[in-house]
């Protein structure tokens, strides 16, 4: 297990971008200025040192050693011993929804991607609750056992696109029950399901799911996808919109959100209905309604040990800044008596 001991630093490395641009300008700017004095050509016999590589190769080594320097300064930590700690908390089951539809833009910058984002900030503040990961579109797929890793469920978050179904459609009932099969047998409570989709239900009957799941102590909360008016379904071709969606007739296809059907499943599920919206803030009142939840204890394994590994990352940025250093930006006389790939007149 790696983790980063101040991972605040890491957002550093978004300069790295910055520096190589301002250095592609330097690099065109100072052309054109020696452009301004003559002839590429005479130029070249008036500074037969100049090396524009080594200039290169400087730069690069100075990028290098910024970066592992970024990287020492998060101090990466290895952990080496892991132990069974015990933790009070429930079960939560995150059903996304995962069809076409979820790309419709009537919620920025896509359904799909707002809920991704919902999700993320939810990781952010659990604290002691297992989670799992359900994507569903025609069919249902378990991508995320319960767990309190939740490193694992962001990793899985990130993947998560409407090419991992490959069957077309919205089976809520479907997700719903996989669920159900995905919690621990036999318990009767601590077990929640977020269900977030566009409630377009296209396959079964998501209702009588709801019911008897409320029926085996699961409360079912749904977060309703898009808007009451609807928007088209774009379609993207190497990331450039090429048109929408549309049916057999040709017509442009136009998905709303149905809230009277996630509401009825929600209070089937005695949980609560609520409309996301571009703030991102939905899932919150969902802990909420988890925090006052009765928990329950469970054992997980986590690293409670890790070792520092800053030092090598630091050591190797000083040492490309001392390679930097070394090296001058002139050509090296001994090099340049070389004359095998020069061609004979």
């Amino acid at each position: 297990m790696i983790r980063f001991a101040h991972i605040e630093y890491l957002y550093a490395l978004a300069l790295l971008p910055v520096l190589v641009v301002l250095f592609l300008w330097v690099l065109r700017l100072r052309k054109r200025a020696l452009q301004s004095f003559g002839n590429p050509s005479m130029l070249h016999r008036l500074m037969p040192m100049e090396s524009g590589s080594k200039r290169t190769i400087k730069f690069l080594l100075l990028v290098s050693a910024i970066a592992f320097l970024t990287l020492g300064i998060a101090n990466p930590q290895i952990g080496t011993k892991m132990e069974e700690v015990k933790r009070a908390g429930v079960d939560i089951m995150i059903a996304l929804d995962v069809s076409n539809s979820m790309k419709a833009e009537d919620i920025k910058p896509n359904r799909l991607e707002n809920a991704k984002q919902e999700i993320s900030h939810m990781l952010d503040k659990l604290q002691s609750d297992r989670i799992g990961i359900i994507v569903f579109g025609g069919d249902s797929y378990l991508q995320l056992p319960l767990t309190a890793d939740y490193s694992a469920a962001w990793l899985i978050l990130s993947t998560v696109d409407v090419d991992v179904v490959p069957v077309p459609g919205t089976a809520i009932g479907s997700a719903i029950r996989l669920a159900m099969k995905s919690f621990v047998a036999g318990e009767q409570k601590h077990k929640v399901i977020i269900l977030i989709t566009d409630g377009e239900n296209h396959e079964d009957d998501a209702i009588a799911a709801a019911k008897e799941a409320h029926e085996d102590g699961t409360i079912i909360h749904t977060i309703g996808m898009g808007s009451p008016d609807g928007a088209p379904i774009p379609i993207y071709q190497n990331n450039i919109q090429v048109g929408y969606r549309k049916d057999a007739d040709g017509n442009v296809v136009v998905t709303k959100l149905d809230e009277q059907s996630l509401l009825q499943i929600a209070e089937a599920g005695g949980g609560k209905f609520i409309r996301a919206t571009n703030q991102q803030s939905e899932l919150d009142a969902v802990l909420k309604e988890i925090e006052s939840m009765e928990k329950k204890e469970f054992g997980a394994k986590v690293f409670t040990e890790y070792e520092d590994r800053f030092q090598y990352f630091l050591a190797a940025a000083l040492l490309l800044i001392v390679a930097e250093f070394y090296i001058s930006e002139r050509k090296n006389r001994f090099l340049m008596k070389w004359t095998i790939f020069k061609e004979s007149p």
